[in-house]
């Protein structure tokens, strides 16, 4: 599913340089839960973005169902991300003028998804907001719009799904519901997991845990 090679990266130039990977090699197989975790600062969000194409590493190799990240154009990568990709962030990242079932249905449409509003529908069920279906972002609670964020970003049915602290904006009660959700649905579908997150608990739910420290994995 993934591998990454001695992959590096860094911040700033000459003396100011601030070298946050080391030189990461990992692997993933299809079906994988991998939660990682370490202190703020340790790079674990720039590790998820260089995984997802977010950002581009120094150097090393990223490669995803056989296929290199490094190697591809902007616009190859962008196609290939929302093909392949789903990706829920802490902030929520809806579409503030479109409704929950148009937030859902906006990658399916982009892909020309022959039953998109069927499978935007099914996936608006499942995670519970039917009954929300007809309103924006601003009318929803951060809960809710962190779920609209899950049925979105598990649309395409996408390979892997990169989740960055995404309980970390809601208070405890509603962060424990919506991951009970988002771990649900990925095994509904058996979608990979990278799981970026400081809850050990929560780390202790995905089937792999990894710890970042200093630039590299322990």
């Amino acid at each position: 599913m993934m591998n990454l090679i001695n992959v590096k990266k860094s911040f700033g130039y000459g003396p100011s340089n601030l070298v946050v990977l080391k030189g990461i090699n990992l692997t993933l197989q299809t079906g994988d839960t991998l939660a990682l975790v370490g202190k703020s600062g340790s790079g674990k969000s720039t590790l998820l973005s260089l995984m997802a194409g977010l950002d581009k590493a120094d150097s090393g190799e990223i490669w995803i169902q056989g296929r290199c990240l490094n190697h591809m154009s902007e616009a190859d990568l962008t196609q290939f991300r929302a093909r392949h990709m789903g990706i829920v962030f802490q902030q929520f990242h809806l579409v503030s003028t479109l409704t929950v079932f148009e937030n859902v249905l906006l990658p399916l449409t982009l892909l020309k998804h022959p039953e998109s509003k069927v499978v935007a529908s099914k996936l608006i069920d499942q995670v519970g907001l039917s009954s929300r279906s007809h309103h924006l972002p601003s009318e929803l609670s951060g809960g809710e719009s962190q779920r609209v964020a899950i049925a979105r970003a598990l649309s395409i049915r996408p390979a892997i799904l990169f989740a960055d602290e995404p309980s970390g904006n809601l208070d405890e009660e509603t962060g424990a519901k919506v991951m009970d959700l988002l771990f649900e649905m990925v095994h509904l579908t058996q979608t990979t997991l990278v799981l970026v997150t400081h809850d050990k608990d929560l780390a202790a739910r995905c089937s792999r845990v990894i710890h970042l420290e200093h630039g590299s994995l322990t």
